[in-house]
């Protein structure tokens, strides 16, 4: 019998993901501890002298102007990609664990013993039930700001601000305008001094003071919320895979488009949740349930975020042979790969994975089979 070796090539490189951390531990910081408290006292130095502090955009209240064509496209390139994911969906087999909330696509589902949370069977066999499009695309809701710059949404303001999905409130204050989600504009800088930041310019442009539905806070409370189409736009591909190629384009463009607005735009998240707050601070909620909340009164433990956080990757194992019915076994897990949930999506419609998920494919290993593995040098 000729036996098959798992070869590993020597050109590539596997990449491992990000290990899951553990409830007690907080996520790694982007900004150093050292570097976070150099700045403090660098600031705290700079509010004892009476000066005057320029700010740059969009710390001063104005948009980047070179970066509003980008937050356009983010929010295009989100829509085709809702567009496309709604529809391959329809034509492929999602699960999700009841118990542990794991994702698997393609049928059937994988036999692989990581189900390992309160509630789970002895065996550590996950409990399968159809999923669908929330499964593959998470949403990450944030407040939405009228003023990004203004001062944070308090405990008793919870039920009255909206929550919007996050990208969607970056976008917004990137520069991209919606009736039902106004954001106050500035036509003039803010100023820093003595580390007061003073503002100006009136409460209120010119072409919102006759607007009756902001109250004192500047939210939008009595207003009559708008209904967007909820209708997909027609693909103008009718086959399958031509929408996996549209939606596999939008996915890659969306990532990009986000990973540059959050370089001048600032995005906080709690150290312990998942919770995201688009602008230059984390909100004052106390609804963390986290790690500790207790000796934090349930305030969040703000902190920088990532494009993970903003646009939350779920991880599933990827299927070489999605039309040959492959089950996936415990006892071979070391040879599979994963990839993204709505990137494994794409591909088994069709659509080519590009470079950056190579690595996370495992495609230049050779998987036994299940009478072969002891066999494996």
């Amino acid at each position: 019998m000729k036996i098959r070796r798992a070869l590993f090539s020597t050109e590539s490189t596997i990449t491992e993901l990000p290990r899951r951390f553990k409830r007690s531990e907080r996520k790694p910081m982007v900004t150093s501890m050292n570097e976070l408290k150099r700045k403090a006292r660098v600031e705290k130095h700079e509010r004892l002298l009476v000066r005057e502090v320029t700010l740059s955009a969009p710390e001063n209240g104005l948009l980047v102007q070179s970066l509003v064509p980008v937050a356009r496209q983010v929010l295009a390139a989100r829509d085709v990609l809702l567009d496309c994911a709604a529809k391959v969906v329809k034509h492929t087999h999602v699960y999700f664990c009841s118990v542990c909330g794991e994702v698997h696509v393609g049928d059937p589902p994988h036999k692989i013993k990581t189900c390992n949370v309160v509630g789970s069977r002895m065996n550590k066999e996950h409990v399968w039930e159809k999923g669908g499009l929330k499964n593959v695309l998470p949403v990450v809701e944030s407040y939405h700001l009228y003023d990004r710059i203004g001062r944070a949404v308090s405990h008793n303001e919870r039920l009255q601000v909206d929550r919007i999905p996050a990208i969607v409130e970056l976008c917004v204050q990137a520069g991209v305008d919606f009736l039902e989600y106004p954001t106050r504009r500035r036509k003039f800088p803010v100023y820093r001094v003595a580390g007061r930041v003073l503002d100006f310019e009136k409460r209120f442009p010119n072409d919102l003071a006759s607007v009756k539905d902001i109250n004192e806070y500047g939210f939008w409370v009595n207003r009559k919320k708008l209904i967007r189409d909820e209708k997909y736009r027609e693909s103008t591909h009718d086959d399958l895979q031509g929408i996996a190629v549209r939606g596999m384009e939008a996915w890659e463009k969306m990532h990009l488009g986000a990973t540059k607005l959050m370089q001048k735009y600032a995005v906080q998240t709690c150290g312990y949740c998942s919770e995201v707050q688009v602008g230059p601070k984390g909100h004052r909620v106390r609804q963390c349930q986290a790690f500790k909340h207790q000796m934090r009164d349930g305030q969040h433990a703000w902190q920088e975020a990532t494009l993970d956080d903003l646009i939350p990757i779920v991880y599933v194992w990827h299927v070489k042979n999605p039309h040959g019915n492959e089950l996936l076994v415990d006892s071979l897990k070391r040879y599979y790969g994963k990839l993204p949930a709505v990137v494994e999506m794409f591909a088994q419609a069709g659509a080519c994975v590009g470079e950056t998920y190579c690595n996370l494919m495992r495609e230049d290993i050779t998987v036994p089979g299940v009478d072969e593995e002891k066999l494996v040098v």
